[in-house]
């Protein structure tokens, strides 16, 4: 009797509760209607990409380049964002990389610079307002999805601007910055860089870690791309939120590159809550590229000084074409190994912890193969599919894992300013 009241308790519960979606059988399909699911996929589910160099790209082509206007409503043929490209890919939230480079230090000049390329995306949102959209929350980000626009939120890529006045945290903040890369390519007064040899503070400066306090508070996500390893664990020890790797990749797959993370900061950011978003850099995905690309670039270095040129001359592009060539040296990775990088944090990490950062329009020519551009991610999708990944771990991967933590960061500003 028992035994039959319990039968039809779980019938009761199983009619009331919301069926979940039937699961797609991958294995039944054919390689067409598989890219076809990966398609649909990346259109029915937000799709961000956690670093994009765009405003840079536009920067680059009004001082080198002299041009005025980079109409990116249309398809370009340079670079590998536009609107056009975006829709075809379905990227919904490409953060606007408000990138500094090294060179300009810790001073005004940076941070005039970061102003200057904030105005610019605001302005590709004033100008072309059917398109794109600002979006400085996850929830502003889903009301431009509803309303088929491309949301532009924003991330500084170095800390310099900030200069040495914490108020201008809460500046940033105001003006639609949701992360800041700590550092770049150089110590500066916050912190260590993965690609220096200085070891200035050993991680974090005293003044840093008055930034990471003051990033919590103002909402601001701290993104460890680009910092040493120091500095990560000393952010992981300091932080009170989730913190996230908005364009790094694994240092399993690339022995010594420390810009990558190692398997136990994955595993730490993990266990933080945080999201580590994978570069698709070749030189980030493969150390075979890594060693390829250095010998290309000693050979091309030497040549260039020979021969009096740069690298921007049309005949020196053209030597190092056929010297590629001649050479048969592969300087690309494939999607699948984008996918393999996927695999391995959700093996440290689980699927909770992995995004996308593709660093499009800022790692030049070295996009692998099948990822050329951001009309490609269905194709990432469809690699992603055929390892057994589901539709929830797609849409995580998406989206939900970075607005997870992004959120997180919100809430706990809120709590902070006791608001």
């Amino acid at each position: 009797m028992k035994k039959l009241v319990y039968c039809l308790l779980i019938a009761v519960l199983a009619a009331c509760s919301t069926p979940k979606e039937e699961r797609k059988d991958i294995s039944a399909m054919s390689d067409a209607e598989l890219m076809a699911y990966a398609d649909t996929l990346a259109h029915k589910y937000i799709l961000t990409d956690g670093h994009v160099d765009l405003p840079y790209r536009m920067k680059v082509a009004g001082f080198i380049l002299k041009k005025e206007v980079m109409d990116v409503s249309v398809r370009t043929p340079e670079g590998n964002f536009d609107y056009v490209r975006a829709k075809e890919g379905g990227l919904d939230a490409p953060m606007m990389s408000i990138y500094i480079p090294s060179s300009y230090g810790v001073t005004q000049e940076a941070k005039d610079l970061a102003d200057s390329l904030i105005a610019m995306v605001e302005k590709l949102t004033t100008t072309y307002p059917d398109k794109f959209a600002l979006a400085k929350t996850p929830a502003a980000i889903e009301e431009n999805f509803r309303a088929g626009l491309i949301s532009l939120p924003m991330g500084m890529e170095n800390g310099a601007p900030l200069m040495e006045d914490l108020a201008n945290v809460a500046y940033f903040a105001e003006r639609g910055i949701n992360y800041i890369t700590l550092t770049h390519g150089k110590d500066n007064q916050i912190c260590d860089s993965s690609y220096d040899t200085t070891y200035t503070w050993n991680g974090l400066s005293p003044f840093g870690e008055e930034v990471v306090k003051e990033m919590n508070k103002q909402g601001i996500m701290v993104d460890i791309s680009h910092v040493s390893d120091s500095t990560f664990y000393d952010v992981m020890a300091l932080t009170d939120v989730p913190a996230i790797a908005s364009h790094s990749s694994c240092r399993y797959f690339t022995p010594g590159f420390e810009r990558n993370m190692s398997d136990e900061m994955i595993k730490m950011l993990g266990e933080n809550g945080g999201v580590i978003q994978i570069n698709f850099g070749s030189s980030f995905l493969s150390g075979e590229v890594r060693e390829q690309s250095e010998k290309v670039r000693e050979h091309m270095t030497n040549w260039l000084a020979e021969n009096g040129l740069s690298y921007r001359d049309s005949t020196a592009q053209a030597y190092m074409k056929q010297y590629v060539a001649d050479s048969a040296i592969n300087l690309f990775a494939t999607v699948g190994v984008v996918a393999d990088h996927i695999d391995h944090v959700v093996e440290i990490a689980g699927i909770d912890h992995v995004g996308l950062g593709s660093d499009y329009d800022g790692v030049g020519d070295s996009l692998p193969t099948g990822l050329k551009d951001v009309s490609e991610f269905p194709n990432l999708i469809y690699e992603l599919l055929k390892r057994g990944y589901t539709e929830e771990d797609i849409a995580k991967i998406c989206y939900q894992n970075v607005f997870r933590v992004w959120n997180t960061v919100l809430d706990k500003s809120k709590e902070l300013k006791g608001a």
